[in-house]
């Protein structure tokens, strides 16, 4: 019998009355098109961004912080605000990114439309185009710089009508990082092992997330997607509730 990593990982997602009904109708719609088309959930590139700042501090209100025992997590405030801004899109056949925001100076900053539509169209869709797969679907959350008519025109010029977003063909519910795999695995499994040399520079733990993502395995991105279709039973049970603190066996 092989043995099996057991992961905790702790939640605090609040969801709103109203988000209920949309979540529910998200939920319908993804299982439809998997009752058509078997591996429609390893069709999907879900993409997010995340902070990482280098005294290692971590929002848990938007990751999962995992750990080989249930965690218990102490927040920090940050006492500098020297972070990068990193983005990815996972699908089950591979990572794309890490991609790494600069301001108009060259430095390290944040996210905004323009920002984020140059970094799709200089960065993501050549590297998409690399992968040499077709039909695949893209996600992105309710962010203001992802849902711009720009951005969605850019977007829909690429994928059509297979798009998932807030004013896209197909509507992502807000507050829902407990249905993409970036939010419930990607940045908290990066994030854990980031910091164990304590990286002192930007650069370094520039390359310390770049190093962790090239080192994921096919087999875990895999097993992550599959937990993604158990996470619809789970939402479409509960009538649109969030997932409660999960255990992940990888």
């Amino acid at each position: 019998m092989t043995s099996c990593q057991v992961i905790y990982s702790q939640f605090g997602l609040a969801i709103y009355q109203n988000d209920h009904h949309a979540r529910r109708r998200f939920v319908e719609w993804a299982q439809n098109e998997i009752a058509v088309v078997p591996d429609f959930h390893k069709r999907i590139l879900f993409s997010d961004e995340a902070h990482f700042w280098l005294n290692g501090y971590v929002n848990k209100q938007n990751c999962r912080i995992w750990s080989e025992a249930n965690p218990q997590v102490y927040v920090e405030t940050p006492l500098h605000p020297e972070k990068l801004t990193v983005w990815c899109a996972l699908w089950a056949g591979g990572i794309i990114g890490p991609y790494f925001f600069k301001n108009d100076e060259g430095h390290n900053g944040t996210v905004n439309g323009d920002r984020y539509r140059a970094m799709i169209t200089n960065f993501f869709i050549p590297e998409w185009n690399n992968h040499d797969v077709q039909e695949l679907w893209f996600q992105q959350d309710v962010a203001t710089c992802h849902t711009a008519r720009a951005t969605i025109d850019l977007l829909k010029d690429t994928f059509g009508d297979r798009l998932i977003s807030r004013f896209g063909p197909v509507n992502w519910p807000p507050r829902s990082c407990d249905l993409t795999p970036l939010d419930y695995f990607l940045w908290g499994y990066v994030k854990s092992l980031v910091y164990a040399d304590k990286p002192q520079t930007l650069d370094h733990l520039k390359d310390n997330i770049r190093r962790v993502i090239a080192d994921i395995r096919p087999q875990m991105l895999e097993k992550v997607i599959e937990i993604w279709t158990s996470r619809l039973d789970y939402i479409r049970a509960s009538r649109g509730s969030p997932m409660p603190e999960i255990i992940f066996k990888m």
